[in-house]
C-alpha cells in the first residue's frame, strides 16, 4: 500500500481539527437554534428554518463565492474586520471554520430539531407541575430525551465537514498547513497524476464515512417490533 507523505498527514490532521472545531461550535450555537425552531411560535420560524436548510440545495461553490465577497477586503465583514484591526478571514483557518459552519449547519440543526419535536409537550407539562422552571426543564427533560438527535447531529456534522470541497476551495484555497484539507489534497494528487496516492486518501475517507454512519446506526435506540 502507498505510504502517506508528510503533506498527506498534515492535511489529515488539519481536517480532523477543522471537523472537531466546527462540530463543537455548531452544537453550541445550533442547539438553542434547533430548540427555538422546534418550540417557537413566532412567524419568523419558517423563514429561518428555510434559511438554515439552504445549504442542502445550494451548490457549495455558490455559498463559497458569496462568502468570499462578504468576507473579502471590500465586503461588509471584511471592512469591519479591517476597522477593528483584525486580519482578513479568506484563506485562513478561521475563515474555513466559519464557512464550514454555515455549510454544515443543517446537518446539525435538523436532527436536533427533529429530536426536540419528537419529545412532545407532555414531559414538559409533568416537569412544570413538579416545579421545574424553563431552564431546568430544558436540561433535565429535553437534553436527556433528545440524546439520539445529538448523536446524529455530531456524526453528520463531523462527517460532512470532513468531506467538504467546494466551500473549502472558494473560501480557504489550498494553503499548506492552514486550509489544505484532505479533499484538497486528493484533488492535488489527481491533478498531478498521482492516482495511487489519491486512491489511498480516498479509501481513508470512504472508510471513515462508512464507520461514522455505522456508528450512528448502532447508537440509535432500538425500537421494539411485533416480532421482538
Amino acid at each position: 500500500m502507498t505510504e502517506l507523505s508528510a503533506e498527506d498527514w498534515a492535511a489529515f490532521a488539519l481536517t480532523m481539527r477543522l471537523a472537531a472545531t466546527v462540530t463543537t461550535l455548531l452544537l453550541m450555537f445550533g442547539t438553542p437554534l434547533a430548540w427555538w425552531l422546534a418550540r417557537g411560535r413566532t412567524a419568523w420560524r419558517r423563514p429561518v428554518a428555510a434559511l438554515v436548510a439552504l445549504p442542502l440545495v445550494l451548490p457549495p461553490t455558490v455559498l463559497g463565492f458569496y462568502l468570499l465577497l462578504l468576507l473579502g477586503q471590500r465586503g461588509a465583514v471584511g471592512r469591519l474586520m479591517a476597522a477593528l484591526g483584525l486580519g482578513a478571514l479568506p484563506f485562513t483557518f478561521a475563515g474555513l471554520v466559519l464557512a464550514s459552519m454555515l455549510y454544515s449547519l443543517p446537518f446539525v440543526v435538523q436532527p436536533l430539531r427533529n429530536a426536540f419535536e419528537a419529545i412532545g409537550q407532555r414531559p414538559f407539562d409533568v416537569a412544570a407541575s413538579l416545579g421545574a422552571g424553563p431552564l431546568d426543564r430544558f436540561f433535565s427533560v429535553a437534553l436527556p430525551l433528545a440524546w439520539p438527535g445529538f448523536v446524529t447531529a455530531m456524526v453528520l456534522g463531523f462527517a460532512h465537514t470532513v468531506g467538504e470541497f467546494g466551500v473549502v476551495l472558494m473560501i480557504g484555497g489550498n494553503v499548506f498547513g492552514r486550509t489544505r484539507v484532505l479533499s484538497m489534497r486528493i484533488y492535488d494528487h489527481v491533478e498531478a497524476g498521482e492516482y495511487l496516492q489519491a486512491h489511498a486518501l480516498s479509501l481513508c475517507l470512504l472508510a471513515f464515512s462508512f464507520v461514522a454512519l455505522l456508528a450512528m446506526q448502532l447508537l440509535r435506540p432500538h425500537r421494539m417490533t411485533a416480532h421482538d
